[in-house]
């Protein structure tokens, strides 16, 4: 996959998320989403309006907000706005980079419950996040890195009873 161009590995059926809200700043939300959709050329209006009202179902405020520029968009909603554009190429794998990054906590709930229903949904979610709670909530599998390297792999309830994770991750010993 490495040495695919990107636009092939979109083709092959995945998308990334990259940390720090990579979108068009200048075009409007709708505008942005329909980005999402360069992979395929002939999707009938009534498949590009039931994908647009799909990614709304996930993030309402994407509907809401339409017709404004992306700039315009607080921090959350332009990582909403990111993985919509991501969902708009229908991913069989959708990478996501640290999406909790720089967010409200409020803001990373409506994340994670719109991730959570994704996930509930059938979408196949690679999540690098260093907020473990919020991981291991998602995730049914985890691999905690250190320096580079996979230290822990397994189960996620496994994994959230793991001394070692519970040191280096969670900051505190289970009583």
């Amino acid at each position: 996959m490495t040495a695919l161009p990107a636009h092939r590995v979109v083709h092959e059926g995945i998308t990334q998320v990259l940390q720090g809200r990579q979108i068009f700043s200048d075009l409007m939300v709708l505008e942005n989403l329909r980005m999402g959709l360069y992979r395929f050329s002939s999707l009938g209006a009534a498949d590009v309006t039931r994908s647009l009202d799909e990614i709304c179902s996930y993030f309402p405020v994407l509907g809401e907000r339409r017709h404004q520029k992306g700039r315009t968009l607080s921090g959350g909603e332009q990582v909403m706005l990111a993985i919509g554009c991501a969902l708009m190429s229908r991913p069989k794998l959708l990478v996501l980079d640290e999406p909790s990054f720089g967010l409200a906590p409020k803001v990373v709930d409506i994340v994670f419950e719109a991730l959570q229903r994704l996930n509930r949904d059938g979408r196949t979610i690679l999540l690098v996040e260093q907020n473990a709670e919020l991981a291991f909530d998602l995730a049914s599998r985890g691999y905690l890195m250190v320096l580079g390297a996979i230290a822990v792999a397994g189960d996620c309830k496994t994994l959230r009873r793991s001394e070692q994770v519970i040191d280096l991750y969670l900051g505190q010993r289970a009583t």
